[in-house]
């Protein structure tokens, strides 16, 4: 009985994980309640309420440095009947591309790239909708132009979106870095553009739907640079807007709310207008602002003085729908921001004097974070979202009935730089990713999730290492006994970290069944956590004990105050943790350091038993590298495997753990024969070494079933090879050549058959090719393969995939004895992402 995959493999979006990129403006909630961000040349769209990504955006060939969806949050309340909504992203090249996103469908579409970019970064786009099908926008460079762009969209479905420049205005040497656009109220017709940068001032320049932006005046007060800028919708008296608001803030710590107030014609006299106007709250007044036949008087409205470092963002809380006094909306004098000292505050007039006061502060006001790049309103303005400095986001929700009760809740997390490395647990229950982010993060499906229709979801449950150097490879180690993993990063040193009392309770709630905890360490895992020295790299154990232990830790028992930071509190967590909890109560305490290496370490492996590591460092000559096998428990150094003069890329022990295989930069692969002579002792022999590609081999992946392996290298090949009757290698089959390099590969068995198969491959542009691979035998009995069948099952949509450089791939492997429909692939890429895929199978019997 044979089995052919029947044409019918499917493969669905499980989980998405990336951080935040440590830029101002990257962030913008729309009107469809979708978050949009930057994770390195991805655009990414979350969405609050499940707090999962829901997918990511191809198109970007440079760090994304801003987003702004239309119709933004301010314009929900016209939004109601839209069936699209579109997206304008900006990158560090300069270029900027526009999206379209059917909101029945819940599909998006490349809609097309601006014409004219910019010849720097973008660093700021702002838009407004002005009819349904025109939207006029703005955006920003440090080249130190303007551009001011009109966006028509498609009346009717299947049409296409136009762009097009309106105008250019060169600013100069200063670049502006802040921009708001709004009609002016009183049916003039006319727009002010607001911009703000490295001068200290804002600049107004009114203009009209078509263009013809002058320069109007200026607004000084702020002491250093404008960081951001928002103007409210017109605000009413008596049924007719007459005036609006914009908000300004600066590194000088301070926001400013400027007033502008139609005069009731030009030829008004100026007492008379003073008299009416002026009050306590507009008590400076600024310059006029001339639009046409209509003319505007500027004053100061307020001065806010509460941050104690500066303040990034300002934005005012989007209208609610009820309709006042005629109009459609109602603007909320209520105004969030967002600074470096760690908080976010919300800003209202107090009801009798009008006097603005700061009134609600939520923060992360631990030691870990290092400030918020930005804050922003959901479009019912009941939950502020800020993104800090860690790549992370932090979400509050207004749960209060009658009285204000802002609680933090959950949102997507993920590695804030590429991540370069990714390994499955033992029995699958989570996955643990590397980056250099410089940490180490656990995500699991998190299955007791009353709320959620659709399945588990995925979310980040610990953060086991926080280090002081970029991480650049993983390994967990297989076998009996407790969670043990072991990563390499820029030093020469490995360090083997062991999963923390705390963490096995948090995995069983996780997992909601009692698997994680083994059975001969139930009684022996005495530590709870761990704590992170101030000025140290090593993570100390907290322990069980200790915690009962309440000496007085203010007296002066010997402690140096410098070095005392505050203590970790480990907690088992009964539902996915925030970001605070994450980055300081989730530790895993380090339990040895492997010195021997004299470079960097690059790549790390466990055979299937969980008795031996192996490792390689960067290296560009024969000693450096060479590769080190360590003893699991004693940790002591067993080997150094000589083959190869530079960086063993990547390694791989056989099913059976019998050999080791080996990739390096200099172009060959080596396998090694692994005997166990001894309880302590091994002997291993070169059996094989061969210049396999004409480039670097980037990865390699053996056969669960068999000693067939596959290299892969930046020449766009994928090779599949096959040990011979033990002794020495030769070439099975040569794949058709792939349109990048190949970076990763991971083959998975399917089961019955032994030699049934997948092999996924990723490439250098961030796309995956599942491909089936079925090895055929020779007929003499020994076993070994007489040849091998490849045909593609699959290409994974782009939209899928990974927007840069795949880095690794692992696939969840189902058990050997398993026919198996569905196994789960994880992956990780330059782009800051950690995805995991389910790939279900039909079998068909012949």
């Amino acid at each position: 009985m044979t089995m052919s995959i029947n044409g019918g493999t499917e493969v669905k979006k499980v989980f998405i994980g990336a951080g935040c990129n440590r830029v101002v403006n990257n962030v913008s909630w729309g009107a469809c309640d979708l978050v949009a961000f930057g994770a390195q040349n991805a655009v990414v769209i979350f969405s609050p309420k499940t707090a999962q990504i829901v997918t990511t955006l191809p198109g970007h060939k440079s760090s994304v440095n801003c987003t702004q969806w239309l119709p933004s949050n301010k314009f929900a309340f016209k939004a109601k009947e839209l069936e699209k909504h579109y997206l304008l992203s900006g990158d560090a090249d300069g270029a900027i591309i526009l999206w379209e996103f059917s909101l029945l469908e819940r599909k998006w579409r490349y809609a097309l790239q601006a014409p004219q970019s910019h010849k720097k970064g973008v660093t700021c786009i702002t838009g407004i909708m002005v009819t349904k099908t025109e939207a006029l926008v703005a955006s920003t460079s440090s080249d130190g132009k303007v551009h001011v762009w009109e966006v028509l969209f498609p009346s009717t479905t299947g049409g296409d979106c136009q762009l097009q420049c309106l105008e250019t205005l060169f600013v100069g040497s200063k670049p502006m870095v802040a921009l708001s656009l709004a009609e002016l109220p009183g049916n003039t017709g006319h727009m002010v553009l607001a911009m703000g940068g490295l001068d200290n001032k804002i600049h107004l320049y009114c203009g009209e739907r078509t263009g013809k932006f002058l320069r109007a005046c200026e607004l000084k007060g702020h002491t250093d640079w404008i960081r951001s800028l928002d103007f409210s919708l017109p605000i009413c008296t008596n049924g007719e807007p007459n005036s609006i608001l914009l908000v300004s803030s600066s590194q000088d710590k301070g926001i400013r709310i400027w007033k502008m107030a139609l005069r009731s014609s030009l030829c008004s006299t100026q007492g008379a207008y003073r008299k009416e106007e002026m009050s306590l709250a507009s008590y400076i007044e600024g310059p006029l602002l001339v639009a046409g036949s209509s003319s505007y008087q500027i004053s100061l409205e307020s001065l806010l003085i509460g941050h104690e470092d500066w303040v990034y963002s300002v934005e005012w809380q989007p209208p609610s729908t009820e309709s006042v006094e005629g109009i459609g909306y109602y603007q909320p004098q209520s105004i969030l921001s967002a600074s470096m000292d760690k908080t976010m505050m919300i800003w209202q007039p107090e009801k009798n004097s009008g006097i603005w006061m700061n009134v609600v502060t939520v923060g992360e006001l631990s030691h870990c974070a290092l400030g918020f790049y930005g804050g922003h309103w959901s479009p019912s303005g009941d939950s502020i979202l800020a993104h800090g400095y860690g790549g992370s986001f932090h979400l509050w929700k207004n749960v209060g009935v009658d009285l204000d009760n802002w609680q933090p809740q959950k949102v997507p997390s993920g590695h804030f730089a590429g991540v370069t490395d990714i390994v499955w647990a033992r029995s699958g229950e989570y996955v643990l990713s590397v980056s250099h982010d410089q940490t180490t993060r656990i995500y699991a499906s998190w299955q007791n999730e009353a709320s959620l229709i659709d399945g588990d979801s995925w979310h980040e449950i610990a953060r086991p290492q926080v280090h002081g150097h970029d991480i650049n490879c993983v390994t967990i180690v297989q076998g009996k006994g407790n969670h043990r993993f072991v990563s390499g990063a820029d030093e020469k040193v490995a360090r083997v970290f062991e999963a923390t009392l705390s963490f096995l309770k948090t995995l069983n709630h996780a997992t909601s069944q009692n698997i994680s905890l083994p059975e001969d360490l139930q009684a022996d895992v005495q530590v709870l956590g761990a704590n992170m020295s101030a000025l140290g790299l090593s993570q100390k154990p907290i322990y069980v004990q200790a915690t009962h232990d309440n000496h007085d830790r203010n007296g002066n028992d010997g402690l140096d105050t410098i070095e005392t930071i505050p203590d970790a509190v480990p907690a088992v967590l009964t539902e996915p943790p925030i970001e605070d909890q994450l980055a300081w109560h989730t530790l895993w305490p380090e339990s040895h350091k492997l010195y021997g290496h004299g470079n960097e370490l690059f790549s790390l492996c466990c055979d299937h038993e969980g008795k031996l590591v192996a490792s390689s460092c960067k290296a560009q000559s024969a000693t450096a590298a060479e590769i080190w096998l360590w003893q699991v428990d004693s940790w002591k150094a067993v080997g150094q495997l000589q083959s190869h003069s530079l960086t063993v890329t990547q390694m791989e022990f056989s099913h059976d753990d019998s050999m080791l295989l080996a990739v390096s930069r200099d172009r060959q692969f080596s396998v090694f024969t692994i005997k166990r002579t001894g309880t302590d002792e091994i002997s291993y022999q070169l059996l094989a070494r061969q210049e396999a590609h004409k480039r670097i081999i980037w990865s390699c992946s053996w056969n669960p079933y068999g000693h067939e392996f596959a290299t892969g290298s930046r020449d766009k090949t994928v090779k599949i090879w096959a040990v011979d009757k033990g002794s020495s290698v030769k070439l099975l089959m040569t794949l058709p050549q792939f349109d990048s390099s190949v970076t990763a590969l991971s083959w998975v068995g399917l089961g019955h058959q032994k030699n049934d198969g997948f092999l996924a491959v990723g490439m250098e542009s961030g796309l995956i090719e599942l491909w089936s691979l079925s090895v055929r035998r020779a007929d003499d009995g020994s076993g070994s393969a007489a040849g091998v069948a490849a045909a593609v099952a699959v290409k994974l949509d782009p939209f899928m995939c990974h927007v840069s450089a795949v880095n690794r791939l692992a696939w969840k492997g189902p058990k050997k004895s398993e026919n198996c429909k569905n196994v789960q692939l994880a992956s990780c890429g330059a782009d800051n992402c950690v995805r995991v895929f389910e790939v279900n199978v039909d079998y068909a019997e012949n």
